[in-house]
């Protein structure tokens, strides 16, 4: 029997600790909503754990399908040039795993929407 379905939300980083919180906040929302997935946090650089720790850890706990998703607006150079070697390395280090990548989270136009909607709300606020 296979384990919980993984999931990793795939951040930047930044040296500054609180700029990791609403990423914490997207987790902790995540978990409540599907408790039947492993969720984790990663980070490209400047924060732990990495991608390579992340996936290690759901591997640990039995997840043997992981979905990556990158917590980023765009599909830039991270995404589209550091990300598929991070994934690769991954696969290579645990080639019984399901590694799956969905675009980045700001190419969703549901996401958009919510975006369009906050900054709409705050013309309102005066």
């Amino acid at each position: 029997m296979h384990g919980k379905p993984g999931v990793v939300l795939f951040a930047h980083g930044s040296r500054d600790p609180r700029w990791a919180e609403p990423f914490e906040r997207l987790r902790d929302q995540l978990v409540a909503q599907r408790p039947d997935a492993n969720v984790s946090l990663a980070f490209l650089e400047l924060m732990t754990p990495s991608l390579a720790d992340a996936v290690d850890a759901l591997v640990a706990q039995g997840s043997v399908d992981i979905t990556v998703v990158p917590v980023f607006l765009g599909q830039g150079g991270h995404v589209r040039r550091d990300l598929p070697v991070l994934v690769d390395a991954c696969r290579t280090a645990h080639p019984g795993v399901t590694l799956r990548v969905s675009a980045a989270i700001g190419e969703d136009a549901a996401v958009i929407q919510a975006l369009a909607n906050y900054c709409a709300g705050e013309l309102d606020r005066r």
